[in-house]
């Protein structure tokens, strides 16, 4: 460690400060305790402190003391509690007890701790991939529950090394990103007293407590988590998958005023959080989680972005997806700002420039900006675009023109804002709500083993049952289910922008009409591997969809439709039609059908004629000739079990005229040679 280890951390109101060292990350008491003098050992608000000859590996923690002022200035100092150091890369959560970490008194014993570690990894010339998200297909995942299951095979199933193992999968998949739920490490002891006495924990993630650290749950071993991180990310990238991760910079695992002290709330509770200006005990809670991080003041900031830096430079990751992106849009008074300091360091920073950026643009209380989030160069996941989609594909009349908008790319959104259609991450489920398997087979959530009397999770999940709720014998019922399943994968592979899967969906994986597993570690939420032979029919439509939107560029188009001839082509980008030719029925209220043709982008692509069909009823579609030298020929057709995709080489001519679509149905033809 080049003589020894220089400590560092800030804390504006702390006049006494402690580091303390740990033989081991079990050990119940420091073997050191270092008195940091303030004359010496600190500089304007930071505390420093250089130990020599220590060795890698020792554990540490802070003890902060000082003026303690809840009311009036917010400081929370308490020198009995065992602080870990924010800025720690490897931690250790061994021993954590979140509740002795609430009570009052001295918690050394049951505290986590941060680990003196060295850097010698070899990245063998890894760099971030940075493919351009117009090309990407995103695959949301956990890390911990793709491989957690008995039948993934795995050697060390829920770890990073256990996804390794899968990367083939997802590579024959054909998707060019992951998008991993939270691996900042995080407190699984963050759940409701009714949800912890039912044996839960905090699966999902969405309660860091370390910025700059990998999960150690994740690990096989906790000490050499982030070595086992880089391993993974050095697999990817060699697969040509680039990993995006799910950071929650919205809020921490220290909650309210209830909630534990572990860093934060000593080092910095008047900085690093929100408070109320009457009563500064208080916290503002624009998050549903106890508390909200203060992102727009510059020691906040520089904080994350640093973070951030950290992933990017040392990780090697290639961009980030922002957990409630919207509360880091509030100003240190809890308005929103348009030029948050936050966003657009985050925007502009060099150092970020090729790394993608994606907002969960909304927060719990009430801030929406989809469409109208701070910036240029994030993208945003289209809630929007969900929602349309859903109540389309059940059959909800009068939709067409916003579905034509959203399959388009949103550009009522973005278009008048200097966006692009990849501004618009598109989706149709996440983790947060029904699988695409729940979506059509149930009407209402179903989450009472969440032990908070299925008042948690979304009422209006814009589903359809499909005439029977939950699981069913009934032939007719699954079957539509089935078919309304490939509806939705098909129409979010054949719209502009960028789609976004969630992990399972492609094999229909259930979570039994429960809407919010985020306590779920179990079975509920685990990916099973049986599903993959199960329903191969539905993975291999998944995947032939992925082809299909590949194959062509003009679906993945950098710049918005227009309706006229790029330069170089004679037929327009996309031409609309309803069930006649050029005649969308956009203002007829009971409407549920649509058609386009959407023409080449880029030399030997052929034409696409794409017909939806989401009455009960089926339609005759006419269909316009092809250009001269061309025939149409069926590419996709949702109505049938069987083959309801067809490859290039297997497609042949059909006859001219007219094409029927059958009922909650879509059928895509594509022009080859005659």
């Amino acid at each position: 460690m080049n003589g020894g280890v220089n400590f560092c951390v800030f804390s504006r109101y702390a006049e006494r400060m402690q580091l303390l060292l740990f033989e081991n990350s079990e050990s119940q008491d420091p073997y050191e305790v270092i008195q940091l003098d303030p004359r010496s050992n600190r500089t304007f608000f930071f505390w420093h402190v250089f130990v020599e000859n220590l060795s890698e590996g020792t554990f540490y923690n802070w003890r902060a003391d000082g003026r303690s002022d809840t009311r009036l200035t917010g400081s929370r100092l308490d020198p009995e509690k065992a602080l870990l150091d924010p800025w720690a890369t490897t931690i250790s959560d061994r021993l954590w007890d979140r509740q002795a970490a609430c009570r009052p008194g001295d918690n050394v014993e049951t505290a986590i701790r941060g680990q003196v570690v060295g850097d010698t990894y070899d990245w063998e010339d890894d760099k971030p991939l940075f493919v351009p998200l117009n090309d990407a297909v995103i695959y949301e995942m956990h890390v911990g529950g793709f491989t957690r299951h008995p039948s993934s095979g795995v050697t060390h199933p829920g770890t990073f090394e256990g996804i390794i193992e899968k990367i083939p999968y997802l590579q024959d998949l054909g998707i060019t990103h992951v998008e991993l739920m939270p691996v900042m490490a995080f407190d699984v002891q963050d759940v409701p007293p009714q949800t912890a006495k039912l044996g839960l924990e905090n699966y999902w993630g969405y309660s860091t407590h370390s910025f700059f650290a990998p999960h150690p749950g994740f690990a096989v071993t906790a000490i050499h988590a982030r070595d086992e991180f880089r391993d993974m990310i050095k697999a990817f990238h060699k697969a040509g998958i680039g990993v995006i991760l799910d950071v929650v910079f919205n809020h921490t695992a220290e909650g309210g005023s209830d909630g534990p002290v572990i860093s934060f709330k000593a080092f910095g509770n008047e900085i690093f959080y929100h408070l109320d200006f009457e009563d500064r005990r208080k916290y503002r809670d624009y998050t549903g989680c106890g508390n909200t991080m203060n992102c727009n003041h510059p020691m906040v900031t520089r904080f994350l972005v640093d973070a951030l830096l950290y992933w990017v430079r040392h990780m090697h990751v290639d961009g980030f997806r922002f957990d409630l992106a919207s509360a880091l849009a509030r100003g240190e008074d809890g308005h929103p700002q348009y030029h948050a300091p936050v966003l657009w360091s985050i925007e502009l920073s060099p150092s970020l420039s090729r790394a993608h950026i994606i907002a969960e643009a909304w927060d719990a209380a009430g801030l929406y900006q989809v469409g109208d989030f701070p910036g240029y160069r994030w993208s945003e996941w289209n809630g929007r675009y969900r929602d349309v989609i859903r109540g389309f594909v059940r059959g909800d009349p009068g939709l067409i023109p916003e579905v034509a908008t959203r399959i388009s790319g949103s550009s009522d959104m973005y278009e008048s804002r200097g966006r692009l259609p990849m501004n618009s991450i598109n989706f149709v489920t996440c983790h947060d709500g029904f699988t695409l398997h729940d979506l059509v087979s149930y009407n209402q959530k179903h989450n009472e083993a969440n032990g908070e009397g299925n008042r948690d999770g979304h009422d209006d999940n814009l589903s359809w049952n499909c005439g029977c709720e939950g699981p069913t014998d009934d032939p007719e019922i699954q079957r539509l289910r089935r078919r309304q399943a490939r509806n939705f994968i098909s129409i979010l592979m054949l719209s502009q922008g960028v789609p976004m899967l969630l992990s399972g969906d492609e094999v229909l994986r259930s979570k039994l009409g429960n809407n919010n597993t985020y306590c779920q570690n179990n079975e509920l939420s685990w990916s099973d591997w049986a599903l993959v032979e199960k329903n191969r029919d539905m993975l291999d439509f998944v995947r032939a969809m992925i082809a299909l939107r590949r194959r062509h560029p003009a679906i993945t188009r950098d710049r918005f439709l227009t309706g006229k001839p790029e330069r170089g082509q004679k037929l327009p980008d996309i031409t609309w039609h309803g069930i006649g030719l050029e005649r969308p029925e956009w203002d007829d209220p009971t409407n549920r059908a649509l058609a386009f043709t959407l023409a080449g982008k880029v030399e030997d692509e052929p034409p696409m004629h794409v017909m939806f069909n989401m009455d009960v009823e089926s339609q005759e579609f006419a269909v316009p000739p092809p250009a001269p030298g061309l025939s149409w020929c069926l590419a996709v057709d949702t109505a049938l079990d069987q083959d309801a995709v067809v490859a290039p080489a297997e497609q042949r001519p059909m006859p001219p005229g007219r094409v029927r679509v059958g009922s909650h149905s879509l059928v895509v033809l594509e022009a080859r040679p005659a």
